[in-house]
């Protein structure tokens, strides 16, 4: 049932790809933390809640020589807020390893009729139903931040549950390896992953990355590898991320972001699309 009150409840995962502003956001922020999943041997299938993490996932994977997701080693936070994004790397995706997906549908509570209690209705998808693509979804189809020519966001709509419809299992395909294979390519793949990431805390992939084009090139063809507001930069490693150096602020991660996408759009014409969420209360002239 949905509840009555007026105070927004957003839903994350670990919240890794999210932009929080310095004054929060406004509602009630709850973290999905369901961890089980199982394997179905005989159809090579995994079943795991969207809470399930990435890094405690894959090296049990190993162990038991199941193979598939080894692209995924290194990427934070969870399955479910994966899909949501389609994350990947590797020239992979969770997206091709998807079967289906369960979801609570709580669409019918943002309507905006608070006096009234409504169902919530658990849905089963097939993969085919989600309209997955590169760092996209449709569950991301209604709430993505845009940033204008003026280079100021542009957020979507906000309703009472966000998102609607939430990711509670995952199905998807595992294959059968030795372990040692699994933990070559495992390695293979956390080597060059930190050959393109900064060791330091960071925000980012910041943009995704447009056809033709790397988002990080177009960055730093701009001039704007190493540049610094405060405690937050640029970085010359990878300058789709942003590095905290120390208690940097949230704004002062945007600033930078905002200046990579105007100088982006007057050099190349390119409008580079956030990979990135970015929620709460932001001080006027950033808005």
């Amino acid at each position: 049932m949905c509840m009555t009150h007026q105070w927004p409840l957003l839903l994350v995962g670990e919240g890794r790809n999210i932009l929080f502003a310095d004054a929060g956001v406004r509602g009630i922020v709850a973290r999905i933390d369901w961890q089980q999943y199982v394997i179905e041997e005989r159809s090579e299938t995994l079943i795991a809640d969207a809470g399930v993490r990435w890094s405690q996932l894959l090296p049990q994977l190993q162990v038991l020589g199941w193979a598939g997701l080894e692209f995924g080693i290194g990427i934070p936070g969870t399955l479910g807020a994966g899909l949501i994004s389609n994350a990947g790397a590797h020239n992979r995706d969770l997206g091709q390893s998807l079967q289906w997906i369960d979801v609570l549908d709580a669409r019918a509570c943002n309507t905006g009729q608070y006096d009234v209690f409504v169902p919530l209705v658990e849905r089963h998808y097939a993969r085919e139903d989600l309209d997955l693509g590169y760092r996209h979804s449709r569950f991301r189809v209604h709430r993505a931040t845009h940033i204008d020519t003026d280079g100021k966001l542009v957020f979507p709509s906000r309703q009472l549950i966000e998102p609607a419809e939430i990711v509670l299992r995952l199905a998807l395909r595992l294959q059968r390896k030795y372990p040692h294979q699994i933990a070559a390519l495992s390695h293979q793949y956390m080597q060059e992953r930190q050959t393109q990431e900064p060791a330091l805390p960071k925000t980012g992939p910041v943009f995704k990355d447009p056809t033709g084009s790397l988002a990080k090139d177009l960055i730093a063809q701009a001039g704007l590898g190493g540049k610094a507001i405060g405690n937050a930069k640029i970085t010359e490693q990878n300058a789709n991320y942003i590095a905290n150096l120390g208690g940097a602020t949230a704004q002062e991660i945007l600033l930078l972001i905002l200046m990579a996408h105007q100088h982006v759009l007057a050099q190349s014409g390119i409008d580079l699309l956030l990979n990135l969420e970015i929620l709460g209360e932001w001080p006027v002239e950033q808005v």
